[in-house]
This record gives structure tokens, sequence and C-alpha cells, in this order.
């Protein structure tokens, strides 16, 4: 039997209207496909051998390299030919006698050690005891040479220098500390702000306290950082007299300004979902309203105030600005919170606007940026696939 009240032809609009919910939302998900794939294709290059493409590029760089070896390896680069030729520096010329103590061209350091010319103060000439005076750069370099893995599980980041260095253990350290810190700070506000919200506010104190925090989370993460700069580091150095203005415990400070907004509003909502029967039920059986919150209210929204731990977690995790301008960004291998730190988001967020492309360096930033994937990616697996589904089923009587 038909019925009458279905319609049996579709307006155009409807139509136009659906498609192109369609395409944006296909066009949306294709687009995220392929970031994904551009970041997992430039972290792989340095996993795979040269390729055929590279193969031209690096033969006609290794000709050029030897052409330019064979013509002059001590001339320097002009960039103007025509122009006069510099005056190059005899170390056994006489030192000029005119011009006071320390002028420019009075000192000039020669390295006493070729393989390693880098030195703090020249006038010493001192050499590292661990380099042979007779040694090469070339036997220093292939000396320090690692592998990509004991490389990359290093406790040095220096990936500027002869011998690079991309050891995450410093930067894993200094995301971990100040997540720690923004979860002990941001979680614990964040739930008691639900419970109060949920329980305790009245409707017009409801109506303004839990806009405004939400709004907070839009707030530029770039002005958090600011603030944390100018004033949060000035006030944690003279209350704990800490050398570093900028360390650990005010990067997780500004973290935690990003984590508090998430945290409350997913457990604010979580407790707003568990049936009131139970709050009825706690309250005629004796108890206080702070009792009834805490005992029953909390633990029967338990799997969502989870969930809201973990996605502040991930937001923490992910910070790129506040971790930059707050936390001092140096990739230390220390686990005090009074000393700087370096996140994975920051480093990428710092060097990736200057690291030279199709590098090694390069594929380590993309390689970062895969194990945040990866890390965000598991945590929201976690809260989607157990967390909520647990929830489910517990507000289902299973």
């Amino acid at each position: 039997m038909n019925n009458p009240f279905r319609t049996t032809r579709r307006n155009i609009g409807e139509l136009i209207a659906e498609w192109s919910i369609r395409a944006v939302a296909s066009l949306s998900i294709i687009v995220i496909f392929l970031i994904f794939v551009f970041v997992f294709r430039e972290a792989s290059t340095l996993f795979l051998g040269d390729s055929d493409e590279a193969t031209p590029q690096s033969t006609q760089v290794a000709q050029t390299d030897s052409t330019s070896q064979t013509t002059s390896s001590s001339e320097p680069d002009v960039y103007n030919p025509e122009a006069e030729e510099p005056e190059v520096y005899n170390p056994e010329a006489e030192a000029p006698s005119s011009g006071e103590e320390g002028a420019p061209g009075e000192f000039i350091y020669i390295a006493a050690n070729p393989a390693y010319p880098h030195i703090y103060n020249p006038s010493t000439g001192l050499i590292p005891p661990d380099i042979d005076a007779a040694s090469t750069e070339e036997d220093v370099v292939l000396g320090d040479t690692l592998s990509f893995t004991e490389n990359f599980f290093s406790s040095t980041w220096q990936p500027v220098g002869e011998v690079p260095k991309f050891g995450i253990v410093p930067l894993l350290i200094g995301t971990a500390k100040t997540t720690l810190i923004a979860i002990l700070i941001g979680a614990p506000l964040g739930i008691l702000a639900a419970l109060f919200v949920a329980f305790f506010a009245k409707p017009w104190i409801r109506e303004i306290v839990k806009p405004g925090i939400e709004l907070l989370a839009g707030f530029p993460s770039v002005v958090i950082g600011f603030f944390c700069l100018v004033s949060v580091a000035s006030w944690v150095q003279d209350i704990t007299g800490v050398p570093y203005r900028l360390n650990a415990i005010v990067g997780g400070i500004g973290l935690s300004l990003a984590v508090i907004p998430i945290v409350f509003s997913i457990a604010e909502d979580a407790l707003s979902a568990v049936p009131k029967t139970l709050r009825e039920a706690s309250l005629a059986l004796g108890s206080t309203e702070w009792q009834t919150a805490y005992r029953v209210m909390l633990p029967a929204a338990a799997p969502g105030v989870f969930a809201a731990v973990l996605l502040g977690i991930g937001r923490a995790f992910g910070e790129t600005m506040i971790a930059i301008m707050a936390t001092g960004n140096a990739p230390l291998s220390t686990f005090s919170p009074f000393e700087p730190a370096r996140t994975v988001a920051a480093t990428i967020g710092s060097e990736m606007g200057e690291v030279v492309w199709g590098s090694e360096h390069y594929g380590v930033l993309f390689l970062l940026g895969v194990l945040l994937f990866v890390f965000s990616f598991g945590l929201n697996a976690i809260t989607e696939l157990y967390v909520k589904t647990r929830f489910i089923k517990r507000f289902q009587g299973k």
C-alpha cells in the first residue's frame, strides 16, 4: 500500500544539495588520504635505496664534484669572476703592526688539527684528547658515522654538522615531560569544572561558564605561548628560583591551558549523559550532593571522562606553537622539569621551514610526523573502539 504522505518525486534542489554534499565529503576524504600518503612517502625515503629517478641526479652531482676537485679544490668560490681576485691569507706573513690589540685581522685563527677546526677558544690551540693530531677529517667523520637506527635512537639531536645526529631520545623525553605536566594540571581542573557545571552550578551560571571555557579551545595557541613567554615564565622563576625562565614547567602550564577546554567539554557531556535516576536514587538514600557527584555520577561516566583525558593527551602531544615559545626549545636528555625541553611537534615546526629538500634531515622530520600521527591515531582508536563502546554497554546494563 502506497503511503499518501510520502513524496514520490524529488525536488531538483534536493538532488543538487545531496550530490554536492557527497562530492565535498568524498573530496575531503581523498585529500586527507593523500596527505597521509605524502607524509609516509617522504618518510620512507630514509629506508629505501637509491631510486632510478635519483640515479641521474646523483651521477651528475658526483661528476660535478669530481670535476671541481680536479680543477682546484683549494680555490674559493667567487661570486663575480670579473672582479679582482681576493687576497689569500698567508699564515707565514707578518701580522700587521698597526691597529689596536684585538682589532679585526690582528689575530687570525689557524686550526691546529684540520679534522677539528672548530674550537671555542682559538688562542689556546687545544685539540680534543680523543682526536689524534695526525688524523684526517675523513677518518674522524667515518669513525663517528653510525647506522641510521643507532643514530635515530641516540641521545643527541644535532642535525646541523659534519656528522648529523638525529637522536629522538631528548625529543621524546621533552614531549613526555611537558605532556605529563599539562595533564597533571589540566585534567583535574577540567574534570572538577565539569562536575561543578553539571551538578552544582545554577542554570544561569552554567549558561555563562560552559560556553566561556569552550571558547578557550578556539584561542590562538600563539597567544597562549606569548602569555607564557612574557608572564608565566617570570612567575614560575620568582616562585621556584630556577635559573631558566623557559623550562618544561612553563611549557606544561601553557599546554594545560589548551588541554582544559577539551577535557572539560567532553567530561561535562559524559556527566550530563548519565541517567538522572542514578542521582535521584543516591539523594533518596541520604547521600549529599558532593557524595553523589564523585561516588555515583563520576564512576558512571568514567569511560567518557577517560576518553576526555586521552584526547587531552593527544592535544598536548601535538601542540606546536606553545611548545616552541614556552619550553625553551632545547633538546636535553634530562628528566628535570626545571630545565628546558623540546617536543617532537616543536622540532618539526621550527626546523621544517629551513631544511634542505630531499635531505636526510628532511626525511627524519617527516618520520617524526609519522610518529605523531601513529600516536594520535592510537589514542583516538582507543577512545572510539574501547572507551565509548564500554561506556555504551555500561548504560545498557551489559
